[in-house]
């Protein structure tokens, strides 16, 4: 390490102190009244730093983050959505935030109440019967639906059913939790224009199937226009039909999951219901399914009796069981019923037009320097196939790069797996058209300069800290701690 890195970011100076243990009512502090037996022998090797340096640190470090709150995410499927600050305040609230979740129920009717209201306010969306809250992010929702799909099959005394099919557009947790789930992978082949090709789905669909795993739109942003063909021909062969709620988005208040022909399906409330979610959460994953399947959703679930008091039921028989710690992220959940109850029923309906909307003013405005390898109205999201002038060699990866430069962060890149330089570009249903026809401005930019000076695009970032990180070894060889950083040094 430099002496100028150290400079900056080796701060610790022997006998520096930022902190003491508070003093209690009896004059003692709280080290004091510690047991012996509890207490270290040797000083823990911790940097050693003033409260000033480390409060101006901490500070000049977040205001080095980008964040929803800063600039534009153009990401596709996992969306970066508004997250109104008042449901921030709601999730906050000590009323709820100070509540013990063993302690009686009696005393947490109103907690109790807002799961019940927030699993009847999705099976409404969804167009589904019943929803668990307990899984704790989208993958676990999907485990827990496969889950419930299998237990299906396993009720009925239907053992061979060990397979699911998988788009291969599918997000990437689609075959990994069908695996996680002890499900065997069978892929089924998209057509040119993004959708499932049900000529080569039919061959596939065997007494050994338990199911499909879709997401509609598809992830690249077009409808399946043929879903339900698709549903009668996987009910007619005894699966089921499992919807990936990861874009649920255009959907709201058009059509519902349920009425396309799924039978379980699994929401990302950080993703469609507020809490934009990153650096590994927090993140919920609730699970519908249609009625018949009711009773093979996890315990514990929140139901209310006949007198109107909620309660916290355990059943046995096919119930999964537990599948998360108590009843799941409660946090995530406020800000989710918080912002349902904001929008309601008469604006939730325009959720989905307004991405849809924004989502192809881009498409439209960008195709000229964009290779565009579908035609068509997308939904919430579109896919570039990188530059459509590629003579200058600059790459979707350069093009991401160089967007940090002007203040954007960069969308999805190399994925979906169906093209070779992937850009998938979702501007969520929340921006404004000035923030959108800037983002516009700025690709048009990157363009241009690909043309006329490409290896200038290619040597982007040119005004972030790091620049061309060695990633490969950040992850071979991370430093977690001070003392590995010390050794390093």
């Amino acid at each position: 390490m430099k002496y100028y890195d150290k400079l900056i970011f080796e701060l610790s100076r022997p006998g520096r102190r930022g902190y003491q243990l508070p003093v209690d009512n009896y004059g003692e502090d709280a080290l004091g009244s510690l047991p012996e037996n509890l207490m270290r022998k040797e000083k823990p090797e911790l940097p050693e730093v003033s409260e000033l340096d480390v409060v101006r640190h901490f500070t000049n470090l977040s205001s080095k983050n980008f964040g929803v709150d800063t600039g534009f995410y153009p990401l596709g499927s996992c969306t970066m959505k508004y997250n109104p600050k008042i449901n921030e305040e709601v999730a906050s609230m000590p009323q709820f935030t100070e509540l013990h979740p063993l302690q009686d129920v009696e005393s947490a009717q109103g907690a109790l109440e807002l799961y019940y209201n927030l699993q009847q306010a999705l099976a409404n969306i969804a167009g589904l019967a019943e929803f668990t809250l307990n899984p704790y992010a989208g993958a676990h929702g999907e485990l827990t639906g496969l889950m419930v799909m299998r237990q299906y099959h396993k009720s009925r005394g239907d053992h061979k059913r060990t397979k699911v099919i998988v788009p291969d557009s599918a997000h990437g947790t689609n075959p990994a939790s069908a695996m996680v789930a002890g499900l065997e992978v069978l892929e089924v082949k998209s057509k040119p224009n993004g959708s499932i090709d049900v000529e080569d789905l039919k061959p596939l669909l065997d007494d050994t199937v338990a199911g499909i795993m879709m997401t509609n739109p598809n992830t690249l942003g077009m409808f399946e226009t043929e879903i339900v063909e698709i549903a009668k021909l996987v009910h007619e062969a005894g699966g089921l039909l499992y919807y990936d709620g990861a874009n649920l988005n255009p959907m709201l208040g058009k059509v519902r999951p349920g009425d396309m022909g799924f039978d379980i399906m699994h929401i990302n409330l950080h993703k469609t219901f507020s809490t934009p979610h990153g650096g590994g959460g927090p993140g919920s994953g609730p699970v519908g399914v249609a009625k018949h399947l009711i009773d093979l959703l996890p315990s514990p679930h929140v139901a209310k009796d006949e007198n109107g008091k909620f309660y916290i039921e355990y059943k046995g028989n096919n119930r999964l069981g537990s599948v998360s710690a108590f009843l799941g992220n409660f946090g995530v959940m406020m800000k989710a019923y918080a912002y349902i109850l904001s929008l309601g029923k008469e604006n939730i309906k325009n959720v989905g037009p307004m991405a849809t909307l924004n989502a192809n003013y881009i498409k439209e405005s960008l195709k000229d320097d964009y290779l565009l390898p579908i035609a068509g109205v997308c939904k919430h999201e579109f896919v570039f196939d990188g530059l459509k002038d590629k003579s200058g060699g600059v790459t979707t990866l350069n093009v991401a790069k160089r967007l940090l430069d002007y203040g954007f962060h960069a969308p999805t890149i190399y994925f979906p797996l169906l093209f070779h330089e992937s850009m998938m570009i979702e501007p969520t249903e929340t921006e404004s058209l000035e923030t959108l026809d800037e983002f516009i401005c700025v690709m048009h930019q990157v363009a241009k300069e690909a043309r006329e000076n490409p290896d200038m695009v290619k040597g982007a970032p040119h005004t972030t800290l790091i620049s061309h990180p060695d990633e490969t070894a950040a992850a071979k060889k991370p430093i977690l701690s001070y003392k590995q950083m010390k050794q390093n040094a």
